[in-house]
C-alpha cells in the first residue's frame, strides 16, 4: 500500500495510490484526519487498507500532484550523516560512536516531481540519497527491543546538499529552501517484510550515482528510534532520513554535481522512485 498527500486540483486531500490510479480517503476518513499521518496519530492504517481494497480509484496518477507525506508546518525531520561504511571511507571520517544527527525543516524539501532548487550561491550542490522512517507510534526512551514497532513506514528522501555552506554550518548547508525531497509515498511497515533487503540506487540524469542494500546501514532503524527518542519524545510523522552510502558527488574524481536542467531520481526497490527536476534559484 501506498499512502500519499495530494492535491486534486487545488483541494488537498489524502490516499492510496494504486496502479489503477488515486484512491481519495478525504471523503471517508476526512472527519477524523486530514493527511496520512492522521491515519498513523489515528491507528486507522489498517482500516485504510480494508477502504481501499472495496473503493474505486476517484482519479488517474497524473491528474494528482504529489505533496511531501508530511508537509505540516511543524514536521520534524531528523538526519543522520555518515550512516553507511563506505560513505564514511570516503568522507576521510573515523567511524563515529554514536548517530550524527542534524534537523531539515519542511521547508527545505520538495515533493516528488516539483523542482529542487540549486541555490544561486552554490556551484556544489549535491545529491544524497536515502531511505526515510515515518514514526507510526510516539514515544520516550523506547527501548531498542521494542523501537521497530514504532516504524509506521518507509519513504524516500533526497538529500540536497550545499557544500561551500556545509563546510562552516551543518545546518545551512543542508536547509536552503527547496534544496532537497521527500516521497512520493509511504508505504507501511506491514508492506516492507524484511527493511534490510531494500536496495537504494541514485541516478543524476540516468546515470548511477550510488547503490547500496539498507542492510549496508551502520545503524539499524531499532537503534536510531531508540537513540532519538532518549533526548526527545517521538511523535506519530517524525521522520528520520537514515543517511547516504557512497558515491556522492563532491567525493568523486572528478566532482560532479547538480546543475539547472537535470534531472535526480533515487530509487527504493520495493518503495519507488523518487524523481525531480533541478531549477535555478532566480
Amino acid at each position: 500500500m501506498r499512502l500519499a498527500n495530494v492535491l486534486r486540483g487545488k483541494t488537498g486531500t489524502f490516499g492510496v495510490v494504486t496502479d489503477g490510479g488515486f484512491i481519495d480517503l478525504g471523503p471517508l476518513l476526512g472527519h477524523v484526519c486530514s493527511d496520512i499521518i492522521g491515519l498513523f496519530e489515528h491507528n486507522l492504517i489498517d482500516e485504510a487498507r480494508e477502504l481501499a481494497k472495496s473503493s474505486s480509484a476517484a482519479c488517474r496518477v497524473d491528474e494528482i500532484a504529489f505533496r511531501t507525506p508530511n508537509d505540516r508546518s511543524d514536521a520534524r525531520i531528523f538526519a543522520l550523516g555518515w550512516a553507511y561504511a563506505e560513505h564514511q571511507a570516503e568522507t576521510g571520517k573515523e567511524p563515529p560512536k554514536f548517530p550524527n544527527m542534524f534537523i531539515r525543516t519542511p521547508s527545505s524539501l520538495v515533493a516528488h516531481g516539483q523542482a529542487v532548487i540549486k541555490p544561486m550561491v552554490s556551484d556544489t550542490f549535491d545529491y544524497e540519497g536515502e531511505i526515510a522512517l515515518v514514526v507510526g507510534k510516539g514515544g520516550r526512551h523506547i527501548p531498542i527491543e521494542e523501537a521497530e514497532a514504532h516504524i509506521g513506514g518507509y519513504s524516500i528522501l533526497m538529500d540536497g546538499s550545499v557544500r561551500e555552506w556545509q563546510k562552516h554550518s551543518i545546518t545551512a548547508g543542508k536547509n536552503f529552501d527547496k534544496s532537497g525531497a521527500f516521497g512520493p509515498w509511504v508505504v507501511p511497515t506491514a508492506d516492507v517484510p524484511e527493511p534490510a533487503r531494500l536496495a537504494l540506487a541514485t541516478r543524476l540524469n540516468g546515470e548511477q550515482m550510488q547503490q547500496a542494500p539498507f542492510g549496508d546501514m551502520v545503524w539499524n532503524p531499532a537503534h536510531l528510534v531508540h537513540y532519538i527518542s532518549t533526548f526527545c519524545e517521538l511523535r506519530p510523522g517524525d521522520v528520520i532520513s537514515t543517511g547516504t552510502p557512497g558515491g556522492v558527488g563532491h567525493k568523486r574524481n572528478p566532482q560532479r554535481f547538480m546543475q539547472a536542467g537535470d534531472t535526480i531520481e533515487v530509487e527504493v526497490e520495493g518503495l519507488g522512485v523518487l524523481r525531480n527536476v533541478v531549477a535555478q534559484e532566480t
